[in-house]
């Protein structure tokens, strides 16, 4: 249900602000501001943004972000606008912050300094500093994400089997010899004794 909330205002949010879309030629995607400390300071403080309000749920999942701002890009939105309206929907600061720094001319490397969502980064560099579509970069690094998680539950489930062996066998062990050798047994002895 969260997903669907998420994705309904993101979508409202994109109908309200899209901008051009930026190719992103050459390495910092366009010009610099004369004043770059203004331009992170702009961008921390929200200057510029259309609503106040937030989505209380914040977006920890790397593939739901990655998700999110495909979403947004398929919308015809640009990198920056898009960053921009997954940041305000699903509470993610760091694209937020970074989609403003971009918007208001900074360079790639500059927007996501100590940015902690190193997926996205590395996803989203190739288009925007070599203008390639950011889509199947996208979809590539939320695969590779799946990929990975699926192995390490297959690997986490492989090692729950060989853990389980010793306290299953503990457990049932008491209850074979309890109802399968002990009547064996004694029914033998009953019938060795009574000859």
């Amino acid at each position: 249900m969260i997903p669907v909330l998420i994705g309904a205002a993101l979508l409202a949010a994109l109908a309200f602000g899209s901008g051009g879309v930026h190719a992103g030629a050459g390495r910092g995607g366009g010009m610099r501001p004369a004043n770059g400390g203004r331009v992170r300071s702009l961008a921390r403080s929200g200057a510029g943004s259309r609503r106040g309000t937030r989505c209380s749920h914040r977006v920890t999942d790397p593939v739901l972000l990655l998700e999110l701002v495909a979403a947004a890009l398929r919308t015809g939105a640009s990198i920056p606008r898009a960053l921009i309206a997954v940041g305000e929907v699903g509470d993610a600061p760091s694209a937020l912050r970074a989609g403003r720094l971009l918007l208001l001319g900074a360079g790639w490397d500059e927007a996501w300094e100590g940015s902690p969502d190193a997926v996205l980064v590395r996803a989203l560099e190739p288009a925007w500093c070599d203008g390639a579509n950011p889509l199947p970069l996208l979809e590539r690094a939320a695969a590779s994400i799946h990929a990975r998680r699926d192995r390490r539950a297959r690997e986490a489930a492989g090692r729950l089997g060989v853990r389980l062996v010793l306290p299953l066998g503990l457990c049932y062990l008491p209850a074979f010899i309890a109802i399968g050798v002990v009547p064996v047994l004694l029914s033998t002895g009953i019938a060795l004794l009574g000859r």
